[in-house]
C-alpha cells in the first residue's frame, strides 16, 4: 500500500513537473503551445510502456497502453494556451499560467494529503490551498516574466480563491480522467471574471474569503452542507460579496441559513411523510446551484459593466432579489409544510399524499411569503434603491415563483424534469417577475 501511495504522490509531481512549462509561455510565446501539442501526442501515440509510461500512467491507461490522462490535460493546456496567444481571443496570459498551474500543483497538495489521511474533507482543504497557492505564483511569475505591470493584489487573490473553488468542486463531484474539463472550465471562468469590473482591494478580499470559508465549513461541520455543497456555497458567496457587496451576500446567506435550518425542522417527521431531505438534510451542489444559479447570473450581469444588454443596474437587483425570494419561499413552503398531513395537489385543489410533485399546504404557503418577505424586508433595508413598493415587488416576485416551482412540479417534474431543474426555472420565474415588476413601475 506505502508503494501505491508513493507512485501517485510520483505521479502527481511529474504532472505538476509538466504543468510549470506554461511558465515559459511568458518568454516563449506561441512556443508554449506547441511543446504542450508534443507532450500530448507523444503521450497518445509514441509512449507505450517503459519508465516514462510507469510515472505519468493512470489505472485506465494501462487497460489500453496509452497515456490517455498526460494527453488530455496537455490538450487541455494547448487549447488554454491558443487562446491567449492567438490574435483576436484575449485570454490573458497570466489566467493561462495560473489555470495550468492551479490545477497542477493542487493535485500534489491533494495526494500528498490522501497519503497521510483518509479524511474527504482534509484532502479537499489540501488541494484548495495548494492550488491557490500555485495560482497566485503563477499569476506574479507571469507579470515578472513577461515584463508586463502586474495585476493588483486585489485580483490576483480573487482569481486564484475563485479557480480553486471551482477546481475543488469540480474535482469532488468529477473522476480524476475528467481533469482536462476542470483546467478548462476553470480557464473559461478566470478569463470572464478577469474582465469583469475591478474586484475589491485586497484587504476586502481577504475578508471576503475569510469570512465565506468561516460559514462554509460551519455548514459542513453541522451537517447542513456535504462537501460539494459547501464548495459550491463558498464559490457563490466569495462572488457575490466582491462582485456585489455586503448586502448582496446577507441576502445570499439568508436564503442558506433560514433554508437550512428550516430543512432541520421537524426532521424526523418529514421522513415518516417520505418528504426529507436526503444525506440527513445535508444539501449537495445540485441543490444549492439549483436554487442560486439564476442569483449567479444576476450577480454577474450587474457586474459587468456596460452590461452587454445595456439594462439598468437595478434591473439586476431585482432579478438576484426575485430569484433568492423564491428560492427561500419555496423551501419554507416545503420544508414548513410538509409536515403537515392533507396537501392538496396545486393544478386540482384535490388532497393527495404528502410529497406529491406539485402538492402544497396553507401552511407552507403562509410560510413561504414569510421567506419571501423577509427577503424583502432585507433588501428594503439594506439596498438604497429598493423602496416600500420595491419591496412589495420583491414579495409578490416570490409568490409568484414558488406557486411555479408548484406547478411546474405538478405537470412536468418526474419523467421530464428533475428537482433541481424545476428549482432554477422556478427562480428564473421568480427573477423575471421581480425585474419585470421593477421595469413596469420605473424602480
Amino acid at each position: 500500500m506505502g508503494g501505491y501511495v508513493t507512485d501517485i504522490v510520483r505521479r502527481a509531481c511529474a504532472f505538476a513537473a509538466v504543468g510549470s512549462l506554461a511558465l515559459a509561455a511568458p518568454i516563449a510565446g506561441g512556443a508554449a503551445a506547441v511543446v504542450f501539442l508534443a507532450i500530448a501526442v507523444i503521450a497518445a501515440f509514441v509512449v507505450t510502456d517503459g519508465p516514462v509510461f510507469e510515472l505519468f500512467a493512470r489505472p485506465g491507461d494501462r487497460k489500453g497502453n496509452t497515456l490517455y490522462g498526460l494527453a488530455g490535460v496537455a490538450l487541455a493546456a494547448t487549447g488554454l494556451a491558443l487562446l491567449a496567444m492567438l490574435p483576436g481571443f484575449g485570454l490573458p496570459l497570466s489566467v493561462f499560467v495560473g489555470t495550468v498551474l492551479l490545477l497542477s500543483y493542487g493535485n500534489v497538495g491533494e495526494q500528498v494529503v490522501r497519503s497521510r489521511t483518509t479524511s474527504e474533507i482534509v484532502a479537499t482543504v489540501g488541494f484548495g490551498v495548494v492550488a491557490f497557492l500555485g495560482a497566485v505564483f503563477g499569476m506574479v511569475a507571469t507579470a515578472r516574466l513577461s515584463g508586463d505591470p502586474a495585476r493588483s493584489a486585489g485580483e490576483i487573490l480573487f482569481l486564484a480563491a475563485a479557480g480553486a473553488l471551482l477546481a475543488a468542486l469540480l474535482r469532488s463531484l468529477l473522476l480524476e480522467r475528467d481533469d482536462p474539463l476542470v483546467m478548462s472550465s476553470v480557464g473559461i471562468l478566470l478569463w470572464f471574471l478577469a474582465d469583469l469590473t475591478a474586484p475589491a482591494p485586497m484587504e476586502d478580499v481577504l475578508g471576503a474569503l475569510a469570512v465565506t470559508l468561516a460559514l462554509g465549513y460551519g455548514s459542513f461541520a453541522l451537517g447542513a452542507a456535504s462537501i460539494p455543497g459547501m464548495l459550491t456555497g463558498v464559490f457563490l458567496g466569495l462572488l457575490t460579496l466582491v462582485l456585489g457587496g455586503p448586502a448582496w451576500f446577507v441576502v445570499l446567506v439568508t436564503f442558506f441559513g433560514v433554508g437550512a435550518l428550516a430543512t432541520k425542522y421537524r426532521y424526523d417527521q418529514k421522513v415518516e411523510h417520505g418528504v426529507a431531505q436526503e444525506n440527513e438534510g445535508a444539501r449537495g451542489s445540485g441543490n444549492v446551484l439549483g436554487n442560486s444559479a439564476v442569483a449567479l447570473l444576476a450577480l454577474l450581469g450587474y457586474a459587468a459593466s456596460p452590461n452587454p444588454v445595456d439594462l439598468p443596474e437595478a434591473i439586476f437587483l431585482y432579478a438576484f432579489v426575485g430569484s433568492l425570494a423564491t428560492a427561500l419561499s419555496d423551501t419554507l413552503s416545503s420544508e414548513i409544510g410538509g409536515v403537515y398531513d392533507d396537501p392538496r395537489l396545486i393544478t386540482t385543489l384535490e388532497v393527495t399524499e404528502p410529497g406529491t410533485d406539485g402538492a402544497v399546504t396553507w401552511q407552507g404557503v403562509v410560510a413561504g411569503t414569510a421567506g419571501a418577505a423577509a427577503v424583502a424586508a432585507i433588501a428594503l433595508l439594506l439596498y438604497p434603491a429598493v423602496e416600500v413598493v420595491g419591496a412589495a415587488t420583491v414579495v409578490a416576485a416570490g409568490f409568484v415563483g414558488m406557486n411555479a416551482d408548484s406547478i411546474i412540479g405538478a405537470t412536468l417534474e418526474g419523467d421530464r424534469l428533475g428537482n433541481k431543474s424545476v428549482n432554477f426555472l422556478a427562480t428564473l420565474v421568480g427573477a423575471v417577475a421581480a425585474a419585470g415588476f421593477a421595469g413596469l413601475l420605473g424602480l
